[in-house]
Parts: structure tokens; C-alpha cells; sequence
């Protein structure tokens, strides 16, 4: 199948443009993936996408307003303030980000503390689990995840920074951060991960994707979900099989103002 009888050709000239016009350095200003990119050590940088990833709905500017002051509670040092257990001492009430809470974070911070402890890097997690071997890397990392962060929580799950339907769940957040980590061509995202090759990469579906998606022809199910992520992502696929979450900025970039992610 051709990617013209699945794209059309004017519809793939303007994925094309748009990816470039938007996929340049200063997108990085005004977006969330600035905050890993203040880092040089892979852990920091792990950490950082990890936390500006979750709190990363809604109104950009609050997500950007509530990552730093997030990062800047942790000293700026996110590794060593998780391998602290600093985050022990965080309050249980404090608001981080709209539903996101001190008990949320405490919770990721208990089992991220777990998994580098084990490991030398969330990077090396993810090769141990298979996560790059799996046709879906991002549902078998967070499967994978979950497994340890709720062993070190009394079995407790949280929705607020993984969520637990991975059979119906989109998981834009985490797609968002893997696309930060794993593309490589040096422009917006850092590409410091070995364990995920990028062509295995899904689109981060949010509604203003899924909307945008639809205008273009390009997706035909109404709900944003698992099943919509593949349906978008292998017609992607087509255009660019060794690349395929590069039109994420295409996407963000039609119809938006960079107003709301």
C-alpha cells in the first residue's frame, strides 16, 4: 500500500512543511522539553522529562511555570535529590500542577528511587524490560513501571503519574517524553536513549492532535486512545518508517497559536 492511497499528497507536503517550520531551536523556549535540556548527566535529564511530562496538560505556560518551580523544589538536582529520598520530606498537600499533588510526586519519586538503585539509568530499565524490543516500547515501559513503583508503594497505584488502563490509554505523556529522549537529530529533542529505536515511536495523542488529525484525514476513530495512537502512527509510518513521531510537531503545529498542548 503507497503512502499516496493512505496520505494524500497534499496532506503530506503539509506534514512535511509544518514539521520543519516548527521543529527548530526556538521552539525549545516555550516548551516543557526545556527543562530536561538544562541538563548534562542522563539521570537528570531522565528525571526531568520524566516529572515536565506528567504535569504536561493544559495551558503551556502553567506547565512551564509549574515545571521549573517543581525543579527549583529539588534543587535543581533532580538525581541527587531523588537518591536523597529528599522527596520524603515534601509536602503531601502541596498543589505541583492542577490535580497533581506532594502525595502524587512522593509516589514516583519512591519508585523511580527504587528503579536507580537497581539500575544505572532509566535508559538501562527500559533495555532490561525489552521495552525496545516490544512493538509497543511506551506500554511495556510503563508496564514495566508500574510493577516496580506500586511494589515500593504497598501495591498503590497512581493514576496521576501512570495510568493504569494501558489496554485503552493513549499515554501521551510518556510518548512526549520518549519522543524527547529518544529522537536524535539534534534539533528540539536530546536523542540520549539507546534502548528505544525511534522508528518504534508513537504520536503523543492529545485532543488538539486527535482534532487536527481528523481534519487532515488522517485518523477516523472519535476517541483519543490506544487504538487511535496506532491507527495515526502507522499512517505516519508510511511517510517516514524510520521516523515517525517527527510530525509530532507538525501536528502541534497546525491550527495552534502555542497556546494549549
Amino acid at each position: 500500500m503507497t503512502s499516496k492511497t493512505i496520505v494524500p499528497d497534499d496532506v503530506a507536503e503539509l506534514l512535511r512543511a509544518e514539521a520543519a517550520r516548527i521543529n527548530t531551536p526556538e521552539f525549545i523556549l516555550a516548551d516543557p522539553v526545556q527543562f530536561p535540556r538544562r541538563f548534562s548527566k542522563i539521570q537528570d535529564i531522565e528525571i526531568a522529562s520524566l516529572l515536565a511530562a506528567i504535569i504536561a496538560w493544559g495551558n503551556r505556560t502553567m506547565i512551564c511555570r509549574d515545571a521549573d518551580r517543581l525543579l527549583g523544589w529539588m534543587d535543581n538536582s533532580p538525581y541527587a535529590y531523588l537518591m536523597d529520598k529528599g522527596y520524603e520530606q515534601f509536602p503531601e498537600d502541596r498543589n505541583i500542577h492542577r490535580t497533581f499533588f506532594g502525595r502524587h510526586f512522593r509516589w514516583l519519586m519512591r519508585g523511580l528511587h527504587e528503579i536507580y538503585t537497581r539500575y544505572p539509568s532509566l535508559d538501562a530499565f527500559s533495555s532490561a524490560c525489552g521495552a525496545g524490543a516490544d512493538e509497543a516500547p511506551a506500554w511495556k515501559l510503563v508496564e514495566e513501571m508500574q510493577k516496580v513503583i506500586c511494589g515500593v508503594n504497598g501495591g498503590e497505584a497512581c493514576p496521576q503519574c501512570l495510568p493504569v488502563n494501558l489496554r485503552n490509554s493513549a499515554l501521551k505523556r510518556i510518548n512526549m517524553a520518549l519522543r524527547w529522549l529518544v529522537r536524535d537529530d539534534g534539533i528540539v529533542d536530546m536523542g540520549v536513549w539507546k534502548s528505544i529505536p525511534k522508528s518504534k515511536l508513537f504520536i503523543p495523542l492529545d485532543v488538539h492532535v486527535g482534532n487536527v488529525s481528523r481534519q487532515l484525514g488522517l485518523l477516523g476513530r472519535k476517541s483519543n486512545d490506544r487504538k487511535s495512537v496506532e491507527e495515526l502512527t502507522g499512517k505516519l509510518r508510511i511517510l517516514n518508517p524510520s521516523d515517525p513521531s517527527v510530525f509530532d510537531f507538525a501536528l502541534f503545529g497546525i491550527g495552534i497559536n502555542s497556546k494549549n498542548t
